[in-house]
């Protein structure tokens, strides 16, 4: 894998450019081509001849892979091209943030906007007691937060549960005792006999 990124200069700057490559070697070699960046590695400035030029280092939406080919058949992937080096006139200002809004091709026009989501607004405070409870879980213990607000309630549970089994369980009826067999009727009053212990006395 290479190293690859996006230089991207403005039309003067790239008519020099091609003038160079196609010339001799040595013609090259007599006319300087640096780029050097200054030490927040963002900010910095293209060099041609005697011309200097200020250039910006920014993030592409998406990342971009490069190919070659030795047989004009095959491609080969070199590298994944994620960053371009943005270089503009002198009197051009300088882009307000590292994130490019576009892509390189015109369908990726103002892509960073219609293709990703928005990043949602979170309260960093909440962001770092989550991530706080996630290691506390991780390592073994508990929520901190959340085992506070549970213990008062799973005690009104535990009452409440109990009044309610109190509550609900019936009083137990006595049932009343079974008459001995053999002893006498204390009533003195005969029962009625059916027939079929009528047909068992005829017998």
């Amino acid at each position: 894998m290479e190293e690859q990124f996006i230089l991207r200069v403005p039309p003067s700057v790239s008519e020099r450019i091609d003038r160079l490559l196609s010339e001799d070697a040595s013609t090259s070699d007599e006319i300087p081509l640096d780029l050097f960046f200054s030490e927040d590695g963002r900010n910095g400035t293209f060099m041609i001849g005697n011309d200097e030029f200020p250039a910006s280092l920014l993030d592409l939406p998406a990342v971009v892979e490069s190919f070659k080919t030795y047989d004009d058949c095959a491609l080969v992937k070199t590298a994944d091209i994620g960053q371009m080096i943005m270089v503009r006139e002198p009197g051009d200002p300088a882009p307000n943030t590292v994130e490019y809004r576009h892509g390189l091709t015109p369908p990726m026009k103002d892509a960073r906007k219609r293709r990703f989501r928005r990043e949602p607004d979170l309260n960093p405070e909440l962001v770092q007691r989550v991530e706080r409870d996630l290691l506390n879980i991780l390592s073994g213990g508990t929520v901190e937060n959340v085992h506070e607000q549970e213990e008062p309630a799973t005690n009104e549970n535990a009452s409440n549960a109990s009044k309610k089994v109190s509550s609900s369980s019936p009083t137990p009826v006595e049932k009343p005792e079974a008459p001995e067999t053999g002893t006498s009727n204390p009533t003195g009053v005969e029962p009625e006999r059916s027939e079929s212990e009528d047909s068992d006395d005829s017998m």
